[in-house]
């Protein structure tokens, strides 16, 4: 494909690193020369100097040809009116990122589509939903959800007195009568593990399980894990993930929102009643106690310092809460959760690409979401009358050595499937596909 991205900062850099490494033919344009000799040496993509709403560079990067345009600069403007240029000189797909919300929830006032922007997109926006759902499903690290939950994909680490310790795949099947769940890859010491019968669960490995809505709970008995009963967040810093975050949570949890910034505290104040809003630096520990730390069940730090987000979120956990989420800006980072003592690590840039990763691959795919750490990916395809796999079971279907069949959802219920199951026009089928494999895998359901 020829996609052309507008920007290249964090999260456009990202973008054309990870694409092209995947053979697509990618222009990024910018106006900073220095970000540009950064791409020109490390990225296989061609760099274009100036400004992204410039007609002449649009057309020097040939967005006329472009299967895809994506704007992501810090400047919100600036990314609306070129995805709205490019897709009026003739480029296939447009998304455009922003930060204020309205433009996602108010169609009935500015339908965005209409100008020609086919997709918007909020880091801040995906990385609150991100812990939203973290927190939903708070016994785990990672949590991926499929179909509204239907089927979830888990990373869940194992402790040394967990039961399942020094049992193989195929013990640990033994244990029920009925299996709602099927472990996919572990983690292990930075290597990542496709288990087979055979295979042995070690203290310290890092389970990556799927299952269905009711099979959850299985799951964290299964993996020794306990889901935490929370009612109090706390979320340090006011940045718009933090604000977003906030008004969500609030309508359902008792949240306070700490922030340095006097001025930002009470403009958030202001601007929201709805939420606590409190004017300390959220590193102060005894200030932190004496709005309650030891009695919060999460803490959440969004601040746009990753130092400072872990850092607070060590000193909580190190005071008894329960949940802890950071979020940093290096993407590195997010292999340390387990090391490091917090319970997740999230990153705007990598929910970002995941949202757009969509728009690239082709096939009959719903959603795809990479899981950082594994190079692999998970996969929800719908199933049509011309796919090949409902010709056979499973078992028989020769699917390329590093995938799976992890999830079915049939008649909006969610299933594990067993070698033996046959799938159905109208499933969709949550896979597993190391990043390899993953392109092999999209052809059996075309």
């Amino acid at each position: 494909m020829k996609i052309v991205i507008a920007g290249a900062g964090a999260v456009g850099t990202h973008l054309a690193t990870w694409l092209s490494s995947e053979s697509h033919d990618i222009s990024l344009i910018d106006h900073d020369a220095d970000r540009l000799q950064n791409v020109d040496q490390n990225i296989d993509a061609i760099a274009i100097s100036g400004e992204v709403t410039d007609f002449s560079i649009l057309q020097k990067a040939q967005v006329a040809d472009a299967d895809l345009f994506i704007s992501v600069t810090s400047v919100e403007e600036a990314n609306i009116l070129s995805a709205i240029y490019a897709k009026q000189l003739g480029a296939k797909k447009t998304i455009a990122r922003i930060s204020q919300m309205q433009y996602l929830t108010s169609d009935d006032v500015l339908n965005i589509r209409d100008l020609g922007i086919d997709e918007l997109i909020s880091p801040e926006s995906l990385a609150a939903r991100e812990v939203r759902h973290l927190l939903n499903t708070n016994a785990a690290s990672e949590s991926i959800e499929f179909e509204n939950g239907k089927i979830n994909l888990l990373g869940l680490d194992i402790e040394e007195d967990a039961a399942i310790v020094g049992k193989t795949m195929a013990e640990i099947a033994g244990l029920r009568d009925v299996r709602d769940y099927i472990v996919v890859a572990i983690r292990r010491n930075n290597e990542t593990i496709i288990p087979k019968g055979d295979t042995v669960v070690n203290a310290n490995d890092h389970l990556f399980v799927i299952t269905h809505a009711e099979g959850v709970e299985q799951v964290l008995e299964v993996t020794g894990r306990r889901k935490i009963k929370i009612n109090d967040i706390m979320i340090i810093g006011g940045s718009r993930t933090g604000r977003h975050l906030a008004r969500k949570l609030c309508r359902n949890f008792h949240v306070k929102l700490i922030e340095q910034n006097p001025e930002k505290a009470e403009e958030i104040a202001s601007e929201h009643p709805e939420i606590m809003v409190l004017n300390f630096d959220g590193t102060d520990v005894e200030k932190l106690e004496e709005e309650g730390l030891k009695n919060a069940d999460a803490l959440v730090a969004v601040t746009g310092n990753s130092e400072t987000n872990v850092l607070t979120c060590l000193v909580a956990k190190d005071r008894g809460v329960k949940k802890t989420i950071a979020m940093v800006e290096n993407i590195e980072y997010l292999s340390l959760t387990q090391s490091i003592g917090i319970d997740s690590l999230i990153n705007k840039k990598l929910a970002a690409a995941n949202f757009i990763y969509r728009y690239i691959r082709r096939g009959d795919f719903v959603t795809l979401s990479t899981i950082h750490g594994i190079d692999s990916e998970v996969i929800e395809f719908n199933v049509s009358t011309k796919c090949q796999v409902t010709e056979k079971k499973i078992k028989d279907l020769d699917l390329p050595k590093g995938s799976l069949v992890g999830g079915v959802i049939r008649n909006n219920k969610g299933l594990i499937p067993t070698g033996d199951f046959s799938i159905q026009p109208g499933d969709k089928v949550v896979v597993f596909a190391k990043n390899e494999c993953a392109k092999k895998v999209s052809r059996y359901f075309r």
